[in-house]
């Protein structure tokens, strides 16, 4: 049973989960090396656990490294589900880290190289497996690489048609392998790609009654990535749970519009964060987990044990 000893401590009944890559930052960015040690995943659960949280949620690579052997993985995994089980801790959401390696610097879902695409959904599918037997409902998709520099490097009207035939057939997947999973897309309008396809929620709304199987798709709106594009995201939370679509929500803060400058719930915007937090209250999340990162996202190493493209 969760005991609040005060109003501002989290408890797990609030359903609070935070990201392996958020917690496990190692401090590093653009123009430096890493400046913390590493943290296992282990060791998260079991902190995050005394701290009051519901929950962790993972890209497949801040998991398991992406060039462990089966052998390691399977070491991995199920030290984390004995962790997972030891501090009543639960892995609401899942997703695929399709940004760091450089097979991706073209893309991924909507790489010009059919090898790439090919790739991607495989080490989707894999990720897929792996959430599923960790308990996850919610897959998130959230493309970095999805868009382009120069305009005339990419047809865009075709890399959204490849990326709607990739989320069919893993729609069709998680069907076949009885998952029932939800997707959940998540949208931004640049970084690390300089245009990213799909730049807000409002987007993504649109473009999900144009898959095969729109009742499996909803979105994941992030506080920061709406913001950096202006938005308000009160707005966006509402226009979203309105429609039924919304299946996850990333809660962090903003620090002016363009690249993104996450910050701390506390730091600015706290309206923005009481309003949208008051309207899930009144209006329910259809049982959907609330996700909250509220740390600068780390990036995970490259390397792959799945037989991959060259760069």
């Amino acid at each position: 049973m969760s005991i609040r000893v005060n109003h501002l401590q989290p408890v797990k009944g609030d359903k609070f989960t935070f990201g392996l890559w958020t917690v496990g930052n190692p401090g590093r960015d653009p123009f430096g090396e890493p400046t913390r040690q590493p943290i296992t995943p282990v060791r998260i659960v079991k902190r995050l656990s005394e701290l009051g949280a519901y929950g962790v949620n993972f890209h497949d690579n801040d998991l398991v490294p992406i060039d462990a052997t089966a052998a390691e993985r399977d070491r991995i995994v199920k030290d984390f589900k004995t962790a997972l089980s030891d501090y009543g801790m639960v892995v609401p959401m899942a997703t695929t880290n399709l940004f760091s390696d450089p097979v991706f610097k073209d893309g991924a879902f909507t790489s010009n190289d059919p090898r790439v695409r090919l790739y991607t959904i495989q080490k989707t599918m894999r990720a897929m497996d792996l959430g599923a037997e960790v308990g996850a409902k919610i897959y998130v998709f959230w493309g970095g690489r999805e868009g382009a520099e120069v305009d005339a490097a990419k047809d865009a009207c075709e890399a959204i048609k490849w990326f709607r035939e990739g989320l069919n057939f893993l729609c069709e997947y998680s069907k076949s392998q009885g998952y029932d999973y939800k997707f959940a897309l998540e949208a931004k309008p640049n970084e690390p790609r300089g245009d990213i396809y799909f730049p807000s929620t409002g987007a993504y709304l649109g473009f999900i009654e144009t898959l095969d199987h729109p009742e499996m798709v909803g979105v994941n709106p992030e506080v920061g990535h709406e913001q950096m594009a202006g938005l308000n995201f009160y707005h966006v939370a509402a226009q979203a749970l309105e429609a039924g679509k919304l299946f996850h929500i990333d809660l962090n803060d903003q620090k002016g519009p363009g690249s993104i400058r996450i910050c701390d719930l506390d730091r600015k915007e706290s309206k923005t964060c009481s309003f949208s937090s008051s309207c899930l209250k009144k209006r329910g999340t259809k049982g959907r987990d609330i996700s909250m990162p509220t740390h600068t996202e780390a990036r995970t190493r490259t390397g792959s044990g799945i037989s991959r493209p060259a760069a």
